[in-house]
């Protein structure tokens, strides 16, 4: 039954607890797809988060959509990026979709996802090398995407090009996964996020017609930047404060339970061990502070917005990292046999890193930013 806006929450917890908490370790270790997780936040409503209330929705906005991200994350990285990309695919239609493709992502019946990544740009996604070409009533895209999350199980991609006649960097389409010419190539061998399918994905004379443009020839920067972004940084770094939530209530478990058979006291007791976890609760505080911080600029369209959008989601991911050491560190042996836990959340934190923009590109924003300089 879908949930209402008012007690979204009440049900993100239950379905949190449940289904994707049950399911979380089965699909690490199988590099499987979380179907489940995924079904059970399509019934639930809760697909619809970022989409308006006109289209079927929930209309929660940026802020609903990354608290969803980050209870999910604290149980399972791998749903929680393919929900993130979920909710990047679904703010482009709500901008510039059609009234049928709204609601139907809005409903969860059109599970949506990016692809901008390619081999040849790398970290740089807003400059596509693929092409897009008038010919016999159609467009026909050519293309070799090198990562797509949820790529073989997406209904459509938000799909960028070099524009087809206009001046600019790209443009964007949407395109069915399942259209002729589309090939995915998998499985997924990645360290972290077993599940989310992210896969490259090519292109070969694909036909979609002129009216799958979303936001206007060449004007696929702007989406990338205006739309794509904020929403794609907030929820990035949302699933990294996540992990690190997972990772330290896991922690925290251990510690508290597991005692020294000749002494009878638990590691908690030690105060070396004490030390650690003040230190991962600190800097888990310290990023949500900062995701807050960005939600609220966003919210009253603050000229900091954008600088705080890059902090965030370098904070965050790199936050992550250092959290999750401790917790591998604090576990020790435990850790590496995966009894706890906190072994998944290590490897899923590393992926924020190298997700573009990466970390890297990401200091170099803001360092340009904070200095007066252009970004791009």
């Amino acid at each position: 039954m879908n949930t209402h806006k008012q007690d979204y929450e009440e049900t993100l917890e239950r379905v949190s607890k449940t289904t994707i908490a049950e399911t979380a370790s089965h699909v690490d270790h199988h590099r499987r797809f979380p179907t489940e997780s995924i079904e059970a936040l399509k019934s639930s409503g809760l697909l619809g988060a970022l989409s308006a209330t006109e289209s079927g929705g929930l209309g929660l906005g940026l802020a609903g959509a990354a608290r969803i991200i980050r209870r999910v994350a604290e149980e399972c990285g791998s749903t929680a990026m393919v929900l993130t990309m979920h909710y990047c695919g679904t703010a482009v239609l709500e901008a510039h979709g059609t009234s049928d493709v709204r609601r139907e992502a809005a409903s969860g019946a059109h599970l949506s996802t990016l692809a901008f990544s390619e081999a040849a740009s790398r970290s740089h996604f807003w400059v596509p090398v693929s092409t897009a070409e008038a010919r016999n009533g159609h467009i026909v895209l050519n293309a070799a995407k090198s990562w797509v999350t949820s790529a073989s199980h997406a209904t459509a991609y938000i799909w960028s090009s070099k524009p087809l006649a206009a001046e600019g960097l790209s443009t964007i389409w949407l395109v069915p996964s399942a259209a002729t010419g589309i090939k995915t190539h998998g499985p997924f061998e990645g360290l972290g996020l077993r599940g989310n399918d992210s896969l490259p994905v090519a292109a070969e004379n694909v036909e979609v017609a002129r009216a799958a443009m979303l936001g206007g020839d060449g004007k696929g920067f702007e989406v990338m930047m205006g739309t794509v972004m904020p929403v794609f940084g907030v929820l990035s770094a949302a699933c990294s404060n996540g992990l690190m939530a997972g990772g330290l209530r896991r922690t925290i478990e251990h510690a508290t339970s597991t005692r020294h058979s000749d002494t009878g006291a638990s590691l908690a007791d030690l105060p070396t061990i004490r030390n650690y976890i003040a230190r991962m609760q600190v800097k888990t505080d310290m990023s949500e502070a900062l995701l807050s911080r960005t939600l609220a600029a966003i919210a009253a369209a603050q000229p900091d917005a954008t600088l705080r959008v890059l902090e965030c989601k370098a904070a965050a991911g790199e936050t992550a990292n250092e959290v999750l050491d401790l917790a591998m560190r604090i576990c020790g042996g435990a850790a590496y046999r995966k009894e706890v836990g906190v072994e998944r959340f290590f490897r899923d934190a590393r992926a924020a890193g190298v997700m573009a923009p990466t970390t890297d590109v990401l200091y170099d924003f803001i360092g340009k930013a904070v200095c007066g300089m252009p970004l791009f």
